[in-house]
């Protein structure tokens, strides 16, 4: 088998090397002007706009966001709406959710804990919160009116005009000062110090079942938790008790003041459709439903 040679000549030779010369000459022309190429958006955010300044750097500016900054109530607002202010999906679906289990967004703050928003997204959209007034606690629009028994620290409140009104809120009792506790209501209790409308509210309440106080150490009845403190600033007036007529009463009515359980009303009943009629709270204590003890507390409040 024979062995082809290639056998260039001169000129040959000389075709090649200007077209190696050349195809070199080709490649560093494109790493030199690549390289600026690259060191320009390498260096550069990929979402960011390039600009350069009198020296010639660059400088790179955020793009503009694309959601919108509008007023809005989170309360009837859309999900499109919520969605256009920022809001991921999921947060929208927490706000739902929270909607639908009955939750309302009473203050523009109630809605920085929404779960997932950060300060900076609820700072951006705290201006734009408007809470209907449908939504809004009443005590912004309602207060109290005036007491008979004075004045006190004032507070200011909207009204549904968006006028501005002064409400006075009764201030609390001096020291030399008392009050009925069988007459006072809720208003007057209230400025006792130690007692607010929880406690006020409970005493009236206990007062109505007991038919009124005729002791002071009664109160403690109440709750052991009783503020022990608003006791001085209380006082009993003699004759101002509703007594109850034990001859009369049904079971159910019997058994609904706070001296007498189901047993002693059932005793009662009894005693009365057996004996007759009751003269006196000694026809009771033959009665084991009925100890020395109870019948004594019972006495202010019996009549036959």
């Amino acid at each position: 088998m024979k062995s082809k040679h290639y056998i260039y000549n001169h000129s040959d030779r000389l075709v090649m090397v200007f077209l190696l010369t050349l195809a070199l000459t080709g490649i560093v022309l494109m790493f030199l002007v690549g390289g600026n190429g690259a060191d320009t958006t390498a260096s550069a955010d990929s979402t960011a706009v390039a600009t350069k300044d009198r020296n010639g750097n660059f400088i790179y500016a955020r793009p503009m966001s694309r959601h919108a900054c509008f007023a809005f109530d989170p309360n009837t607002a859309d999900s499109t709406q919520l969605l256009r202010l920022g809001l991921q999906p999921w947060q929208v679906r927490s706000i739902y959710k929270y909607r639908a289990a009955g939750g309302v967004f009473r203050r523009k703050e109630d809605f920085a804990r929404l779960y997932g928003l950060t300060k900076k997204q609820y700072e951006e959209l705290a201006p734009y919160i408007r809470i209907g007034s449908d939504y809004q606690p009443a005590a912004d629009y309602y207060g109290y009116e005036k007491s008979e028994y004075g004045g006190g620290a004032a507070r200011t409140i909207r009204t549904e005009n968006d006028t501005i009104r002064h409400y006075d809120y009764p201030h609390k009792l001096s020291a030399t000062e008392h009050v009925n506790l069988n007459l006072a209501d809720t208003n007057l209790l209230k400025r006792v110090p130690g007692i607010g409308s929880y406690w006020a509210r409970r005493i009236i309440n206990y007062r109505d079942r007991l038919g009124g106080f005729v002791s002071q150490s009664q109160l403690m009845e109440i709750d052991d938790e009783f503020p022990k403190t608003a006791i001085p600033y209380l006082k009993i007036a003699l004759g101002s008790v509703r007594k109850m007529n034990v001859n009369t009463l049904t079971l159910g009515e019997l058994k609904h003041h706070p001296y007498i359980n189901y047993y002693q009303a059932k005793a009662i009943v009894d005693y009365r459709r057996l004996r007759g009629t009751i003269h006196s709270l000694n026809d009771l204590r033959l009665c084991k439903d009925f100890p020395p003890e109870e019948i004594k507390r019972l006495e202010p409040y019996v009549t036959f």
